[in-house]
Order: structure tokens, then C-alpha cells, then sequence
């Protein structure tokens, strides 16, 4: 039969998948097919990419723009975090849908259905199956298809850390082997992102964060040779959602919008900012779109900004004017190593939503080098081994499951990863 086993090593950038920081992923790697030049969608965060992933398509078409959005949920424009296990509730409610393309277990229903198992936070989770056509399980709650709650102990009680995720990845590979028809099974581990937002990279704690990442990989390579065993022919692909750069400066971005007089104050309606930490977007009410072109300009003569995109210039960057979604933009960047010998600093436009940030710690979210460049092992399903620089985007990893399963890869904006050069 059939299958694909898809693992995202959520945080973890293309240059520390190495025999040193992991030992597991490197050896895999060896005989696999290595995607050097992988690049997230922007903003480079983990819930954007977690839709981008499971859908095969960029942001302006799946319909999430970042980490957290702008809602108009009865009393005009908001902020709100995707994060909490309750946004999927409040987007439908807010709209009348969740994404606005279908997901990887709704087109694999039909043909077996999907298994899912992550330790992202919730909403990156239900970003992966937002209607309950699989199974999920998740922390925050777990799903048989049709969303019906799996109680007790048939759900997942873990924690937010390395913990959790060697139990996830246990309970994950159990299933592998329990689930005879299924063609599709995902899981999500946290680390290192969690951590990272926390530690120094490249420090002592922060690599043995990443070296137990490692060992949950090897767990699922374990299980993945046991179903080829049997005689499954199974896609094999490991992962990261972004990387991350170290935090230079926290810039108060919405504080400086409403010094300059384009936002009345914190809680207007009128100019909504959502940070994704180093990268950032602004929504504009049907009042105050005129704002658009002189904030821009604003921007860009900010000598924490980095790249602005206004208008039709967000089509260029995977978004587009939807929903009151004016501007975006990425925050300053310096490419300079940190006193572990890890390159890259960027701005964080100041978040609400989130409160760990502070200087010389990690982040991602803007366009920086290596935010925005996770890894990508692709092993069997024809692959040829060997490093390839072949651009591939997350948007890729749905149509290269989809062409492995006989499934149609028709809707999706990426295409299907080449087998070799």
C-alpha cells in the first residue's frame, strides 16, 4: 500500500540539520533527497505554514495570513491571536469558513483518511485539519472525523515541551502500525521552537533541545521501516515549518503608528496591527483605506523596517488585499553571528499576544535568510538521494503527498517536489 508520512520538526533551520546538532536527521539525510534551497511563506510562522502545508497553497489563496489576523467579529476590525484552541470557532463564526481551500485529510476522506498527531500550539493543530475529516489529537482537545471529541485517555494528555513530544511521537508511531488502510499520517512536534523563543541559539540548553527533536525523529524512522517492511511503500519527508534568527531590538510598533496619527489608539478599529513577531501586518477599516499608500511610505523610511509590501505588491509575497488586509511588511535585518556562533539578527515588531521576546533570544516571522529557510528530507516514494538546489516552498510538501497517493493535485499552488535532477 500506499502511504506517506509526513514530520515537521517545527523551528528547526536548514543549517543546524547537521551531524553535530542532529545526528539522526544528518544520517537520514544521507540517503535521501535534501532540498537546500526550502523556503517558508511569509510570514515565516509556524500557523501560516502549518495552512500552507496542509493545503499545498500560499496564504492569498487558503485565506490565513499570519500568525495572528485582523477579525471582524461584530464591532468592526480586531486582532486575534490564531494560536488559542478556540480561533477556529471564532473564524467561522467571524466569516462562515476556516481555510478556503481544502486540506490533506479532507482529500484523502474517501481514500483511507488521515492520522494526525501535533504538539504545535492548538491553532497551528487545527490548521492542519480545521472541519474534523481525520483524526487529530492535540492537547487542547482531540478529533475523530466529524470533530467528535475522543475523551480520556484515547485523547492526548501531554505537555507543551520536549516531553510532550517524545509521548506524541510514541503515541504516533503506535498508530502508524495500528492503522492498516490509512494513507496519510502527520505529526507536528514543538521543539525546538518553543524553546528557541526562550534560549540563545546555538547555546548548550538550546542544542539539547534540538537533540531530543532528533531522537523523536529516530523514533519515527523506526516505524517507517517497519511499514516498509510489510511491505508498504511509503514517502518518507522530514521537515521544519521556518528557522529562526536571534532578536536585535523590539520595536513598539503600533505605539509608533498611533504617535504618527495613523491609528486613534490601541483598540481602534480603524488601522489593526497583527505582529508575527519579525514580520508584521496591517489592516485597514473601509474608512480608512486611503492611510494605505502613506503608511507604506512611513515604513519604509523606518530605520527598523525592512521590506514593505502595500496593495497589489502583497501578490508578490504569497497575500493579497482580502479582508481588510492593507500592508505587510518584514522587519530590519543585520547578518551578524551571536556569541554561539549562529548568524542572524532581525527587529520583532512587538506583539501582543506574545510576551517572551526580548533581545538576543530567538524569533522569525520576517523575510530573513534564515527564518525562512527550514529543511527538507524527502526519502523513498522514487526520490533519488543527493542534495539538490531546486527552489521548493512548504506550499510543495501537499502536491508531492497528493502525486505519491495517486490522488488528483489539482488546486493547489505548489507543485510536486522533482524525484532527481
Amino acid at each position: 500500500m500506499k502511504r506517506a508520512v509526513l514530520m515537521i520538526i517545527d523551528g528547526l533551520r536548514a543549517d543546524m540539520m547537521t551531524p553535530e546538532y542532529t545526528p539522526v536527521l544528518a544520517a537520514i539525510a544521507a540517503g535521501s533527497r535534501v532540498f537546500a534551497r526550502q523556503r517558508s511563506v511569509f510570514p515565516s510562522a509556524t500557523r501560516v505554514n502549518s495552512a500552507s502545508i496542509a493545503t499545498g497553497c500560499f496564504p492569498k489563496d487558503h485565506g490565513l495570513f499570519g500568525n495572528a489576523i485582523a477579525l471582524d467579529e461584530g464591532d468592526g476590525l480586531s486582532p486575534v491571536s490564531v494560536g488559542p484552541a478556540d480561533f477556529r470557532e471564532r473564524l467561522r463564526a467571524a466569516t462562515g469558513r476556516t481555510l478556503l481551500r481544502p486540506v490533506l485529510a479532507e482529500r484523502v476522506r474517501d481514500h483511507g483518511g488521515a492520522v494526525i498527531y501535533s504538539n504545535s500550539s492548538a491553532g497551528a493543530a487545527h490548521m492542519q485539519d480545521p472541519d474534523g475529516h481525520g483524526w487529530l489529537y492535540h492537547r487542547s482537545g482531540s478529533f475523530a472525523p466529524g470533530l467528535k471529541p475522543i475523551d480520556g485517555d484515547a485523547g492526548l494528555n501531554v505537555s507543551y515541551d520536549g516531553v510532550g513530544d517524545a509521548q506524541t511521537t510514541a503515541r504516533f508511531c503506535e498508530a502508524m502500525h495500528a492503522s492498516p488502510a490509512v494513507p496519510l499520517f502527520v505529526t507536528w512536534v514543538c521543539e525546538p521552537d518553543h524553546s528557541q523563543h526562550t534560549l540563545e541559539l546555538g547555546s548548550p540548553q538550546h542544542r539539547e533541545v534540538i537533540l531530543g527533536s532528533d531522537r523523536c525523529a529516530a523514533q519515527v524512522k523506526t516505524a517507517v521501516e517497519g511499514l516498509r517492511a510489510r511491505g508498504d511503500d511509503v514517502l518518507f519527508i522530514l521537515g521544519s515549518d521556518h528557522g529562526h534568527e536571534s532578536v536585535d531590538e523590539i520595536v513598539p510598533v503600533e505605539r509608533l503608528l498611533i504617535d504618527a496619527g495613523f491609528k486613534s489608539d490601541t483598540d481602534s478599529g480603524d488601522v489593526v496591527y497583527a505582529s508575527s513577531g519579525m514580520g508584521a501586518l496591517i489592516y485597514l477599516s473601509a474608512q480608512a483605506i486611503d492611510r494605505r499608500d502613506a503608511i507604506a511610505s512611513w515604513l519604509e523610511c523606518q530605520d527598523w523596517c525592512g521590506e514593505v509590501y502595500a496593495g497589489a505588491a502583497l501578490e508578490s509575497i504569497g497575500l493579497t488585499e482580502r479582508d481588510g488586509l492593507a500592508v505587510a511588511f518584514s522587519m530590519a535585518k543585520r547578518d551578524e553571528s551571536n556569541r554561539y556562533g549562529i548568524r542572524g539578527f532581525g527587529h520583532v515588531a512587538a506583539d501582543r499576544f506574545l510576551k517572551t521576546d526580548a533581545p538576543g533570544l530567538g524569533q522569525h516571522g520576517g523575510l530573513g535568510p534564515f527564518e525562512t529557510n527550514p529543511f527538507l528530507i524527502v526519502n523513498g516514494g522514487g526520490f533519488e538521494p543527493g542534495s539538490t538546489e531546486t527552489p521548493s516552498r512548504t506550499v510543495d510538501i501537499a502536491p508531492t503527498i497528493l502525486r505519491h497517493l495517486g490522488l488528483p493535485v489539482a488546486g493547489v499552488g505548489g507543485i510536486p517536489l522533482p524525484l532527481s535532477d
